[in-house]
């Protein structure tokens, strides 16, 4: 079957061996699969990855990053045939999306960052029965597919202290920025200020619910604080409890992942905020913990999803508590994958693109 293969850090198109469902695991057939910022990364800076990945006890053992991979862990597929062991309760045809992870004989394989196992980049996967979750009758194919990148969203909104009247703030509204904010939404919480450089990024936030869109070239973000009753300062803070006014703890969510971006935040975030830090840096970082002990900032880190953020990321993209429509800005086949990965460095090209293997 054919597949876009990470192979000398250039991606190819190439054949690589049909599969056969082992015990608990279904065959499936891509429909769509989302490229993510970290499949960009991935591309040139793998070996760097897996190495900060191994570091923090991440499922890397046995993968190769100097070894073929096929990228893509976005995706909605159809259920296509069954391995020994399964209870067949989807029948083939069934829409499905998962948790991108495959169980197997061997151990856990992250789809998209496994030698072993194709991700959403290729015709066919292996996926776990136990795992799948049927796409709701009505939902399209397209929008199912954002299931992936949403949860990461709804984790950080879960992780974040955020009280009935906190106002958020949300920096860099890339994939990762669009996900909390249309978390934030559909957990009703507000007003949402978003902030991002690109015209196209702001109307996306905008689209998503933001309430306060930003370019940062003409105003910063901070400003907006006091005036939405926020006080930055310690002392005014204290004077505006002491004198029975009340304010929800500040959240700031950190979504571009660039070094200095977290120490800029330190120093402009109001007293007593929480930065949760859900935008990746891949480079070492400096902060000056002086200052967020100094402003008692609260950092927190956050990665990922639970299963049950997942299912119910899906949940709200059927009810249509989460709209995404408009956001996939492009497909491509399997021999537009490159190009597309070249696309996607322009953030004013395009907001996501999916790769569909039948085009």
């Amino acid at each position: 079957m054919r597949a876009v293969i990470r192979r000398n850090k250039q991606l190819v198109c190439d054949e690589i061996a049909e599969l056969e469902p082992a015990e608990g695991q279904v065959l499936v057939r891509t429909l769509a699969c989302g490229i993510c910022g970290s499949d960009l990364h991935a591309l040139h800076h793998m070996e760097h990855m897996i190495d900060l990945s191994r570091r923090a006890g991440g499922m890397t053992d046995g993968f190769d990053p100097a070894a073929d991979t096929v990228f893509g862990h976005e995706f909605c597929a159809e259920v296509l045939d069954f391995g020994p062991g399964t209870s067949r309760i989807l029948k083939p045809g069934a829409r499905v999306v998962s948790v991108p992870v495959t169980m197997t004989a061997g151990g856990v394989e992250a789809l998209g960052f496994s030698n072993r196992l194709p991700g959403g980049f290729a015709e066919r996967m292996l996926l776990t029965e136990a795992m799948l979750l049927e796409v709701p009758n009505g939902l399209p194919t397209d929008q199912a597919a954002m299931t992936e990148p949403f949860a990461v969203g709804a984790h950080a909104v879960a992780k974040a202290k955020l009280e009935a009247d906190s106002v958020a703030l949300v920096v860099g509204c890339g994939p990762v920025g669009l996900a909390v904010i249309a978390g934030l939404k559909a957990k009703g919480h507000g007003p949402v200020i978003a902030a991002d450089y690109s015209p196209r990024r702001r109307a996306a936030a905008e689209r998503l619910g933001a309430d306060i869109v930003i370019d940062p070239a003409q105003e910063s973000p901070h400003e907006r604080w006091e005036g939405l009753g926020v006080p930055k300062a310690r002392a005014a803070q204290s004077m505006m409890r002491m004198m029975g006014g009340r304010f929800g703890q500040p959240v700031i969510f950190e979504c571009v992942g660039a070094p200095g971006v977290l120490q800029g935040l330190i120093e402009a975030a109001p007293a007593g905020a929480q930065i949760v830090v859900a935008g990746v840096c891949m480079e070492t970082d400096k902060i000056e913990p002086s200052i967020a002990i100094t402003k008692e900032v609260e950092l927190t880190f956050v990665f990922g999803y639970t299963p049950e953020e997942f299912a119910q990321t899906l949940h709200h993209l059927a009810e249509g508590v989460i709209d995404v429509s408009g956001l996939v800005t492009g497909e491509v086949g399997l021999n537009g994958v490159a190009g597309a990965f070249q696309a996607l460095g322009d953030p004013e090209a395009h907001v996501k693109i999916l790769v569909r293997p039948d085009l």
